[in-house]
C-alpha cells in the first residue's frame, strides 16, 4: 500500500472523533460549539446544526476510509492508524473544548 494512505486514515480518524461530541450533544438537546457558530468553535450552534455537523463528519470519515487504499477492520495497521487519529483528535478537541467551557478553571 502507498505511504499517504496511512495520513488519510489518521485524518479519517479525526473526522469520525470529531463528529461524536457534536452529534451527542446535539441529539440530548444541547447547543454546543461548531464552525458555524458566531465566533467559530466558541460560539454555540443549536442541537439540529450539532446533529448536521456531527453526521457530516462522520460520512467524511467513513467515506475516507471507504474510498482510499484497501482498508480492512481488524488488528492491522489501517486501524491503528485510524486510531491514532480518533486519539490525536479526541485529546485536541478536549483541551479546545475544556478552554472554552471554563474546565480548565475550575482546577
Amino acid at each position: 500500500m502507498e505511504w499517504y494512505i496511512y495520513p488519510l486514515y489518521v485524518i479519517a480518524g479525526s473526522f469520525v472523533a470529531n463528529g461524536v461530541p457534536h452529534y451527542v450533544n446535539g441529539i440530548s438537546g444541547s447547543s454546543f460549539q461548531s464552525p458555524f457558530a458566531s465566533p467559530p468553535a466558541v460560539g454555540e450552534s443549536s442541537p439540529v446544526i450539532n446533529v448536521m455537523w456531527g453526521v457530516a463528519n462522520f460520512v467524511t470519515g467513513f467515506l475516507l476510509l471507504l474510498g482510499v487504499g484497501d482498508f480492512s477492520f481488524g488488528l492491522t495497521i489501517d486501524t491503528a492508524m485510524v486510531g491514532v487519529g480518533v486519539l490525536g483528535a479526541g485529546v485536541g478537541l478536549a483541551m479546545h473544548f475544556g478552554r472554552v467551557r471554563g474546565a480548565y478553571d475550575r482546577e
